[in-house]
């Protein structure tokens, strides 16, 4: 007999400090899950900043909107950064209307998610500076 449940894996890797996790073509509770589950491991294991890639995201429910926003305190609360990439447009107007874009950046894709990452390191790092006596 064929197995029919939903796949239990979420591609996910990582790219110096920050966490890059695929979400599915699905964004529900159970697939909503699984990405909080692995962004909360990736903070815990010390991630500084996450993005969402949801290229492969058609559609996102009431449900995986809800699990976006634990997943949005959760970085919040670790000082962590957090970007939606490769979002389409019918999603990043649910995201708008219901308030995600006033917690989270959302970029056109990955690459200009890391490279935003990349800037804001160098801008805040820590630098020397001279005093006068």
């Amino acid at each position: 007999m064929a197995d029919t449940t939903e796949p239990t894996t979420l591609q996910a890797r990582c790219v110096g400090e920050t966490a890059i996790i695929y979400a599915s073509d699905y964004l529900n509770k159970l697939s909503g899950e699984r990405i909080e589950r692995e962004c909360k491991r990736q903070l815990e294991s010390g991630r500084r900043a996450l993005v969402i890639n949801f290229r492969d995201t058609e559609l996102v429910n009431s449900i995986g909107v809800s699990i976006l926003m634990g997943v949005i305190d959760a970085a919040e609360q670790s000082h962590a950064q957090l970007i939606f990439s490769d979002v389409n447009s019918h999603n990043a107007h649910l995201f708008e209307m219901l308030g995600l874009t006033r917690h989270v950046t959302v970029v056109k894709d990955e690459e200009e998610a890391l490279a935003s990452l990349a800037s804001e390191t160098t801008v805040t790092e820590p630098r020397a500076v001279a005093t006068g006596s």
